[in-house]
């Protein structure tokens, strides 16, 4: 029984761990792509997505739009902040990304 238990929780840590280093080595576009994290094609045109929303701004020449990268990285972490009534949610403040996920994200909203 004892072995059984051992071996349980040696898959069920395997699995979290592998999980943890999946995210951490996601990089921006995956990011942004994936629905379970920056989900940006819900809500945005960009770059090769299918199925884009047409809800918010097409994310296009985001260098010139956001010249000052806090200020989006102030964007994605909290629109509200700006907008009181952004329908963006808040993926730093509500911990839908963690700060490092934010930015790997930036990293490639920059190259579009």
């Amino acid at each position: 029984m004892h072995k059984k238990l051992l071996i349980i929780i040696s898959i069920t840590l395997l699995t979290l761990m592998s999980n943890l280093l999946f995210a951490n080595d996601m990089d921006g576009k995956k990011i942004a792509f994936d629905r379970k994290k920056g989900n940006c094609l819900a809500c945005h045109v960009m770059d090769d997505g299918d199925m884009a929303g047409n809800i918010g701004p097409p994310l296009i020449v985001m260098k010139a739009r956001f010249p000052d990268r806090e200020a989006l990285k102030a964007q994605i972490w909290d629109a509200t902040t700006k907008n009181s009534i952004s329908i963006m949610p808040p993926f730093g403040k509500h911990q839908i990304l963690s700060d490092a996920e934010i930015e790997k994200l930036l990293d490639y909203l920059y190259t579009l």
